[in-house]
């Protein structure tokens, strides 16, 4: 028997027993068990008498054993609820369950009389909303860890339906269990599991399910991504969730960067023996548990697996991704749609109209000529537009770069699939994680929002990228011999998917 499977077992034990202790001297809850089956005669209503109620006596403090039953009892009740008694109960908790405000007040005018240690724990203790120990106590349950997960899942559908106040108290709702969850999936539970054809089919069928980068189609394309001997799967499990992954990642072995996943995932493609392979090509990771959004295991899963790879593969020198720009197509929508961007000239714009046909693509002219201002706007993407807290608009970006990794290079016509024609033109990029630089480059992104990328990247960028965005951008000279020979050099090239010339800096 494993020890989660230990674990579980004794948990349900406990529940068992004070179920007894409920019924033999318990009558209050046992009523108030009655009294809320009575609300909801058909298990489906709304729960605003009834489950705050059974929330107000499991924080009374009763002992454990009784406290974790009514504990699965709660959670019962909320795994019936529809989705109007979700959103009733969420609310509760919103407004029923924050700070005692008066210990609350009474403790800002303790620490502020005197302060101190003493009165900044107090403080701090009063300041914490109820819920939090609620959470805590759900927690205990058999199976609690995952249904607190997925109650944080309804909670984020509520949000997206809820304005104003509700909105507000929700939030407050979905920082504390946030703050919970962290701890409670914190690196030192995860488990890393290695996954292959031989895994059990429940686990394969999920990585199936989640997979959220690069669809797989059924169980022949899922074997194609196990089964050679240059692939490998990694994923991070927790022991109360059993079999349910919570992130994953593929990895190809490759003999150098890849700039294409079409010839990476490619059906007819002959493996290379792992002994032969120098590059590790992390192409698709998947976050698998959406009520876990916000808790990060991705910078640890990455820097796990390099460590496995080096120590099964010494023959590899090189750690890199080959990840898609999600955003870029919508970015550059709006950059088109301006009547003065400091991205794109007018000529710029005239011939990235041919984005808007379908198969741009296919035709060699059209693509070799898009090709070099799709990539100019690219590299001002990545390096100069910033979203909040002056952090790239990419997400995929944000991440790569929090976690120490540079900006390789860019790829042009990369992704050829529907989904990647749409979100990004086609574009992909690769994260080169180069282990010497990793803490250095994480600081630079993290302490000034710097974009760490190669020189080929920089490359790409206009000469008068530095203005301001709102500014009107400079017009080419007539007659720039420079921008004319780039032109007749690209004109020649076939629209197949290639990566920047340039060699990685």
């Amino acid at each position: 028997m494993s020890s989660s499977t230990f674990f579980r077992s004794m948990l349900t034990t406990i529940a068992d027993r004070g179920r007894a202790l409920l019924r033999r001297h318990g009558p209050m809850v046992e009523d108030l068990l009655e009294d809320a089956a009575k609300l909801m005669p058909s298990a489906k209503g709304p729960a605003r008498r009834d489950l705050p109620s059974l929330c107000d006596t499991l924080l009374t403090g009763r002992g454990e054993a009784s406290g974790v039953a009514l504990a699965g009892q709660i959670l019962e009740r909320w795994a019936e609820l529809d989705a109007a008694g979700q959103r009733a109960f969420l609310l509760d908790l919103a407004y029923r369950f924050g700070p005692d405000p008066i210990k609350l007040d009474k403790a800002i005018d303790a620490y502020r009389a005197a302060p101190g240690a003493g009165t900044a724990l107090a403080l701090h203790n009063a300041a914490e909303a109820r819920r939090q120990e609620l959470f805590r106590r759900l927690n205990l349950a058999p199976g609690g860890t995952e249904a607190v997960v997925r109650m944080r899942e309804a909670l984020f559908r509520v949000m997206a339906e809820t304005q104003g106040v509700e909105k507000a108290g929700l939030e407050a709702v979905d920082a504390d269990l946030n703050h919970l969850l962290a701890s409670w999936f914190n690196r030192g539970f995860l488990v890393l599991r290695h996954i292959d054809w031989t895994t059990p089919a429940n686990i394969l069928e999920k990585i199936i399910q989640y997979e959220a980068v690069h669809t797989i189609r059924d169980w022949d394309d899922l074997r194609r991504r196990l089964a050679p001997t240059d692939r490998r799967c990694f994923a991070f499990f927790h022991p109360q969730l059993l079999d349910d992954p919570l992130i994953f990642v593929e990895v190809a072995l490759a003999p150098d960067i890849p700039a294409s996943i079409d010839a990476l995932l490619a059906e007819g493609r002959a493996p290379i023996a792992a002994a032969d392979a120098t590059t590790a090509v992390f192409y698709s990771i998947s976050n698998c548990q959406e009520g876990l959004r916000g808790v990060s295991f991705g910078n640890f899963l990455i820097k796990q697996v390099v460590e496995d790879l080096r120590g099964e593969l010494p023959n590899l020198r090189t750690f890199v991704t080959l990840s898609p720009v999600p955003s870029f197509a919508g970015w550059l929508a709006k950059e088109r749609a301006k009547e003065a961007s400091a991205v794109l000239a007018p000529a710029d714009k005239a011939i990235l109209a041919a984005l808007d046909h379908s198969g741009w693509h296919l035709d060699p002219g059209t693509a070799a000529t898009v090709s070099p201002v799709l990539l100019q706007a690219a590299a001002h993407y990545f390096l100069k537009a910033k979203g909040r807290g002056n952090k790239p608009v990419d997400p995929v970006a944000r991440f790569h770069l929090g976690n120490g990794a540079r900006l390789e290079r860019l790829n042009f016509l990369g992704d050829l699939s529907p989904k990647g024609l749409a979100q990004a033109h086609g574009l992909m990029v690769n994260y080169l994680y180069k282990l010497d630089d990793i803490e250095t480059n994480h600081e630079r992104y993290a302490d000034r929002g710097e974009v760490v990328a190669a020189a080929a990247v920089r490359r790409h960028l206009r000469a008068d990228a530095g203005v301001d965005e709102a500014k009107p951008p400079t017009k080419p000279k007539a007659g720039d011999k420079t921008a004319e020979k780039t032109a007749d050099g690209t004109a020649k090239r076939a629209p197949r998917p290639r990566a920047d010339p340039q060699p990685p800096a």
